[in-house]
C-alpha cells in the first residue's frame, strides 16, 4: 500500500467522518478526525470555566492538547458544538494544532478529515474531497444523532445550530470553509453510504492508479 494523504472537508452532518473512517478502514490508513481537535480545546476551556471567544485561554488549552484527550467521552454535546466554532474562529487556535494534524499523517499517510484539510492543512494531499449536503438534509441527520444521545432538543433547534456554524464556518477570516480548487465535491443528500463510499474510492484508487 502506497501511503496517501486523502483530505476530506465540508460542513457539519454532510457525512464526511463516516465517508473518512471507511476510506481509512479500506486503504489501510490511520485516521484523525480533526473537528475532534477543536472540541477537545472547547471541552478544555469549559473545564476551566473559561470563555470559548477568550483567544489567550483557547490557545493556552490548544498547546497543551494531548492524544489521550481524544479519547473523552464528553465532545459531542450541543455545549461543546457551540464552543467548537467559536474557538476554531481563532488564528492563533488553529495555528497551534497545525503541526499535530501535520505530524499525524507525515510519516504513514492518513485519512483527515474537517474544514480546512485540503486548504491549509495539506494543500498538496493526494486526493482532496468536499463533502456537502442541503442544510435540511443534515439537520436531519444531526437531529437523529441526538435523539439516539437521548439529548432533548427539537428539529428546528438543530437546523439553527447548524446554520449558524455553517456562517461563521464560511466567514471567518481563518481558514474558512470552502472547497480546495482541485477538489471533488460529493454531494450526500441523495446519496446513502455506500454509494458515497464508492464515489470517494474510485477517486482515491484513480489518484493511486497515477503514483
Amino acid at each position: 500500500m502506497k501511503h496517501i494523504v486523502i483530505a476530506i472537508d465540508g460542513p457539519a452532518a454532510s457525512g464526511k467522518g463516516t465517508l473518512a473512517r471507511r476510506l481509512a478502514a479500506a486503504f489501510n490508513l490511520p485516521y484523525l478526525d480533526t473537528g475532534l481537535l477543536y472540541r477537545v480545546v472547547a471541552r478544555r476551556v469549559l473545564d476551566h470555566c473559561g470563555d470559548p471567544s477568550d483567544a489567550a485561554m483557547a490557545t493556552r488549552q490548544a498547546l497543551g492538547l494531548g492524544r489521550i484527550d481524544l479519547e473523552r467521552g464528553d465532545l459531542r454535546t450541543p455545549e461543546v458544538d457551540l464552543a467548537a466554532s467559536a474557538v476554531a474562529s481563532i488564528a492563533s487556535v488553529r495555528a497551534a494544532l497545525l503541526d499535530f494534524q501535520r505530524d499525524f499523517a507525515t510519516s504513514s499517510g492518513a485519512v483527515l478529515d474537517g474544514r480546512d484539510i485540503g486548504t491549509i492543512v495539506f494543500p498538496a494531499a493526494d486526493v482532496k474531497l468536499f463533502i456537502t449536503a442541503t442544510l435540511d438534509v443534515r439537520a436531519e441527520r444531526r437531529f437523529a444523532e441526538r435523539r439516539a444521545q437521548k439529548v432533548a432538543t427539537t428539529l428546528e433547534a438543530v437546523r439553527a445550530d447548524l446554520a449558524a456554524r455553517d456562517e461563521a464556518d464560511r466567514t471567518r477570516k481563518a481558514a474558512p470553509l470552502r472547497p480546495a480548487k482541485d477538489a471533488h465535491v460529493l454531494d450526500t443528500s441523495t446519496l446513502d453510504a455506500n454509494r458515497a463510499f464508492a464515489a470517494a474510492a474510485d477517486w482515491v484508487n484513480q489518484a493511486l492508479a497515477k503514483r
